[in-house]
């Protein structure tokens, strides 16, 4: 196993549109994304948390990596979104250490196929578990203001683990 860490959009975007993309780029250094992810960004629209990702790209600790046209690949894009399957066969190709991904259909199937995953929830536990941020409430709160949905049952477990509750 790499020490590369490979990222769907979702945890990205929602990173992004609540200013707190660094926690990625703190936990894990360097973020690679397939080319599919790459034009999910919509970078240079005016969508929330598109200048951040442009300047995380720019700086180069999210980067494009290209994944391997086949089979395995094929076999994904019947099953999942172009992203998250470009997500999972990259993070195949490279054999890494964890995949950032928050489609549930998407972290079952990755998971099937021995692709460790964890989703924002779980970089905000990480964040708070290295004390990379004091409380994970209020970023949970700026998450549900910009309309990431997280069931009530969810949030209360994570405050659990946090130690918030």
């Amino acid at each position: 196993m790499s020490e590369a860490v490979v990222a769907d959009t979702g945890p990205l975007i929602a990173l992004a549109r609540i200013g707190r993309l660094d926690l990625l780029q703190r936990l894990y250094g360097r973020v690679a994304v397939p080319p599919a992810v790459e034009s999910e960004l919509a970078i240079g629209s005016d969508r929330p948390g598109a200048t951040v990702l442009e300047g995380a790209l720019d700086a180069g600790w999210i980067r494009v990596d290209g994944i391997p046209d086949g089979a395995a690949l094929q076999d994904l894009f019947k099953l999942l979104g172009q992203g998250e399957a470009e997500a999972i066969a990259l993070a195949e190709q490279r054999q890494a250490r964890l995949l950032l991904i928050d489609d549930e259909r998407g972290r079952r199937i990755a998971r099937s196929r021995g692709v460790p995953v964890a989703g924002v929830v779980g970089v905000l536990l990480a964040a708070k578990g290295r004390q990379e941020v004091e409380a994970v409430a209020p970023i949970l709160r700026a998450l549900s203001d910009a309309g990431y949905r997280l069931a009530p049952l969810l949030m209360e477990k994570v405050l659990a683990a946090a130690g918030e509750r």
